[in-house]
């Protein structure tokens, strides 16, 4: 459910016209439904109610410093995968003591800046990982709390680039390897081995492999346990699904059902990492069509967004709605809807029935708040967009479009080269 709706004949957010929004802030531009994340996120947490648990939202998904202010004051954790990440958390005001670290290379640097913080958990996803996490925690005697990732070789059935659970993912480590680290570092002096976790993929539509996936944990939970290794925590991670086209996903509500009952009785703390349910189609991106080109084979609406804005489509292949900003009742006709950068794979749509719109109108890409703005780039040298959050009947700019120099601000020509030197 979002908060997109047609107004007679308009597309508003919330209360405000996205007609409006372009005339303020230009396109491309990212515009987010505050009402929407609010109500992701209550029905989520929600859905656990009855077991110990911590939503740390998966910052990768949309990093954006309004966002994660607005997802702690709902009292959201964050799980972070690199120092930057880390960085936009502690900024946002979340707690260290409610921040999960992830990810297959985390460097020196920050592993330190993790220590330091005395984060809630350190997930590890390899020997030499552990082997340098303790030697940084012996090095600032600093008490650290560790889990380790494991892999527990399980097909979730969705996209293979953004599979994570399979024994030849880079993610995490088999069971049986994990389990022996376990034992080496029980009685650290240093490294308090408090939790398991695992995470095996995005984009999930079924619940079964969650929770192959979470019996997977419990068990090796128990034998830790048995062996003295003292495990409170049990990280699942994230990756349920959203409908983007024609999927129906499980609801939270269903898939939090299904997990209480397999917990129910055990003295665990879940932690939670989502990060799409909670922000993908709580945004949008809106963009304006530059040009109507029409061929002997081909329609095609070139708009002022590009794939250096929203990736996916060139990247996955992946869905997105687009709908038209005034709904005027027209015919539709079939389009390919593309992008000004110079790769055929610069594209939101192909062959898409999509209203008759004419030079000037306004789309609106849906679904795109998770892994819009997060993963874009300045390819072909192209700004960012702004980014917009709507409340009620307002909107708040939450990031400048970037500008020329924003582009060159960091580049340096030396002295050498411009005297013709080199």
């Amino acid at each position: 459910m979002h908060f997109f709706t047609y107004k007679q004949n308009e597309l508003y957010c919330e209360d405000v016209p996205l007609k409006d929004i372009s005339e303020r802030f230009g396109t491309p531009v990212y515009v987010y439904s505050a009402k929407t994340l609010k109500r992701h996120y209550a029905v989520f947490d929600s859905s656990f109610g009855e077991i110990p648990h911590l939503v740390c939202y998966s910052v990768k998904a949309n990093s954006n410093l309004a966002i994660l202010s607005l997802l702690k004051t709902f009292g959201s954790g964050a799980d972070v995968v690199s120092g930057g990440e880390l960085q936009k958390a502690l900024k946002a005001g979340i707690s260290p003591k409610k921040i999960v670290f992830s990810g297959v290379g985390k460097t020196d640097e920050e592993i330190e800046r993790a220590v330091k913080k005395k984060i809630l958990l350190i997930n590890v996803e390899s020997e030499s990982e552990l082997n340098r996490l303790r030697e940084i925690a012996h090095r600032s005697k600093k008490q650290t709390n560790v889990s380790i990732r494991v892999n527990p070789d399980i097909d979730p059935k969705t996209h293979p680039y953004i599979t994570t659970g399979l024994r030849k993912n880079k993610f995490g480590l088999a069971i049986s390897d994990a389990e022996r680290l376990y034992l080496t570092i029980k009685d650290d002096k240093y490294l308090k081995p408090v939790g398991v976790s695992s995470h095996i993929g995005s984009q999930i539509l079924e619940i079964s492999p969650f929770l192959e996936a979470l019996v997977s944990l419990m068990n090796l939970g128990e034998r830790l346990r048995n062996s003295g290794v003292d495990i409170k925590y049990l990280d699942i991670g994230g990756g349920l699904g959203i409908p983007y086209k024609d999927e129906i996903p499980p609801h939270p509500e269903e898939y939090g059902r299904e997990i209480q009952a397999l917990l129910k009785g055990k003295d665990y703390t879940l932690i939670l990492e989502p990060g799409r349910v909670i922000v993908g189609n709580s945004g949008v991106l809106l963009t304006r069509i530059i040009y109507v080109k029409r061929t002997k084979d081909k329609t095609f609406y070139i708009v002022d967004a590009a794939m250096n804005d929203l990736l996916r489509p060139a990247f996955y292949n992946a869905h997105h709605e687009i709908l038209p900003v005034s709904s005027k009742g027209s015919e539709q006709i079939k389009v390919d809807v593309v992008g000004p950068i110079c790769e055929s794979s610069d594209f939101f749509a192909k062959d898409r029935l999509i209203p008759n719109q004419n030079e000037g109108d306004l789309l609106a890409i849906m679904s795109a708040g998770a892994y819009g703005f997060s993963m874009s780039s300045n390819y072909n040298e192209r700004r960012r967009p702004a980014e917009v959050l709507v409340s009620g009947k307002d909107a708040y700019l939450i990031r400048k479009r970037e500008t020329f120099r924003d582009l060159v601000k960091n580049e340096i020509v030396p002295g050498v080269l411009k005297e013709g030197i080199l």
